[in-house]
């Protein structure tokens, strides 16, 4: 028998992923939140218009917001988010941010910069102590971890509170590791960023982003931000974002599982210098012994792996990050980012492995 007094388990973050966001349960009640295809409310009510909110962005919010333990607020990219995010710090104000990190983020950065708005500072951000000093006078420490495409895995708590010392807000692109395997507001971060379009819709077919805020101030910013500014997702894409979130924990364990298989496989062969793994997740960056053309060569002599730029996936996909002007230049030439999929490994890994043997 239930005993009234004993508190209730938390649920688990599987769990969460499924039943989050769901409508009231109740005779003939849907299972799932429609897509509300409208721009217009009517008058009275809280919503009025297309622009301040759908329910469907609700259900997604709830979700995604439950489980990285903050209040959500939806995107209509992961690029509109971290511009949303970044429109928090004054004009001025110095963000800290990792020198090997999303191309996206070095755009945006590199341009706040170029036009007086912020002070951008790069920093290796496996290095705590040179990460809390380059925060003395930052107003926002921003990162990966791991970070994109090298993989470097940052002290999340050490710098976080490092960063609070200095009285600077700490922002956290959580989209490889996804809210299964960190929780960066639970050390302290006070936002977190994804771009939906990877992990959490997980079928390349929607283009979308989310910022998690801790407190309802940061919340209210970003919400105000998207209204003024109209960055917002379609109905049908938080629709197909939240039906991707909720196969989220069984596709992560697969796709993890292959990637750690993987890497046992691929370490020590004789056309890799180097295999980077951090441990965990299902992002695997290979440098490939020669530089670019037999990477590019490597790529080019595959048939399950499909080059693309994007990652997060049921497919397993790859591409030579080099390639693009703006990734870093400490980037090694040869190094071929690869996002693991869902296949069977023996599969992927007889594919890449034959391109690899073919390089020799």
């Amino acid at each position: 028998m239930h005993d009234a007094n004993t508190t209730e388990p938390a649920l688990h973050p599987d769990t969460i992923a499924i039943t989050a966001g769901r409508p009231p349960h109740g005779p003939d009640a849907p299972m799932n939140v429609p897509v509300h295809l409208t721009s217009t409310y009517g008058a009275g009510g809280a919503l009025e218009y297309g622009r301040y909110g759908n329910p469907s962005w609700t259900a997604f919010e709830d979700t995604l917001g439950a489980l990285e333990g903050g209040r959500c607020v939806a995107f209509a990219s992961g690029i509109a988010a971290i511009a949303a995010v970044l429109d928090l710090v004054e004009p001025g104000g110095t963000v800290v941010a990792p020198r090997h990190s999303y191309t996206g983020t070095f755009g945006q950065l590199e341009e706040l910069e170029s036009k007086g708005r912020i002070r951008a500072v790069f920093v290796d951000i496996t290095d705590t102590a040179a990460v809390t000093d380059a925060c003395a006078d930052g107003a926002m420490l921003w990162f990966e971890s791991p970070t994109n495409p090298a993989l470097e895995i940052a002290d999340i708590p050490a710098i976080t509170r490092g960063a609070h010392e200095h009285g600077a807000l700490v922002a956290v692109d959580n989209t490889f590791a996804t809210p299964l395997l960190q929780r960066p507001l639970e050390h302290g971060a006070d936002l977190v960023v994804h771009s939906a379009t990877k992990y959490i819709s997980g079928h390349s077919d929607v283009v979308m982003g989310a910022a998690i805020a801790a407190s309802d101030d940061l919340a209210a910013a970003l919400v105000h931000h998207r209204s003024l500014f109209g960055a917002i997702p379609g109905p049908l894409e938080v629709f197909l974002a939240l039906r991707g979130l909720r196969t989220l924990p069984v596709r992560l364990e697969r796709a993890q599982a292959n990637a750690q298989e993987l890497v046992r496989r691929l370490t020590g062969h004789p056309a890799l210098d180097e295999v980077r793994y951090p441990g965990f997740g299902a992002i695997v960056s290979i440098v490939v012994r020669g530089g670019a053309e037999p990477a590019d060569a490597l790529i080019e002599r595959t048939s399950l792996w499909v080059h693309a730029t994007s990652l997060g996936g049921v497919e397993s996909t790859f591409e030579r990050r080099r390639r693009w002007p703006a990734e870093a230049p400490t980037i090694p030439e040869g190094l071929v980012r690869l996002s693991v999929g869902l296949e069977h490994v023996d599969d992927v890994h007889h594919d890449l492995a034959s391109a690899l043997d073919s390089l020799r």
